[in-house]
């Protein structure tokens, strides 16, 4: 009788155990999830910069770096087979496998024009009106703190995104955007501060 009692709590102890594993993968998941797409946006507008800097500069060396770009664009689908498991051996893996299965945003082709605007692709996330929002609420913190220095992770701080690394990366990201269109400065290593009118 007391080694059934014994087997039933260690049972329990198990199941507590796995629960509190599970709980921390789920949020290690989003948390990777959201990285994911700040790694995603900030390659996209990097590649849009890079197409338009080759538009401007107008030299044969633009469509020669657009066919190199090409192989590098590629190979995260040829990779993505890669991160499938070898058997479904539990339910955690397969939901993995398909977030990286998710299809990346579209990539211009390299005979498109960088400047024209390509329609936007509705995929039911949200995700690109997130991007715009964050941009907006970047702008509106620098207004309020006027003409100070401010760090990337003070600045997630305050818009109430310090919650993991993904998210203070993709302020770090809209930020890098901002000072590349000029709408605000980078005045030291990891400091910026609103543009002056």
């Amino acid at each position: 009788m007391v080694s059934v009692t014994r087997a039933a709590h260690d049972v329990e102890i198990t199941a507590e155990s796995l629960q509190e594993d599970l709980a921390r993968l789920e949020m290690q998941k989003q948390a990777l999830e959201r990285e994911l797409a700040a790694v995603v946006a900030h390659l996209s507008s990097v590649q849009r910069a890079l197409g338009a800097l080759h538009t401007l500069m107008g030299d044969p060396a633009g469509s020669a770096s657009a066919a190199a770009t090409a192989p590098r664009q590629a190979a995260p689908s040829v990779t993505a087979p890669r991160t499938e498991p070898p058997s479904a051996t539990s339910g955690t893996l397969s939901t993995s496998a398909d977030v990286a299965a998710k299809p990346s945003p579209p990539v211009r082709p390299s005979g498109s024009r960088p400047g024209a605007k390509t329609p936007a692709v509705d995929t039911g996330t949200g995700s690109q009106r997130k991007y715009g929002k964050l941009t907006e609420q970047i702008l509106e913190y620098f207004t309020t703190v006027g003409d100070a220095d401010v760090r990337a992770r003070d600045v997630a701080a305050a818009l109430g995104r310090d919650t993991d690394s993904g998210a203070i990366n993709a302020v770090r990201s809209t930020l890098d955007r901002l000072v590349g269109t000029s709408r605000i400065r980078r005045t030291g290593r990891g400091l910026y501060r609103a543009k002056r009118s």
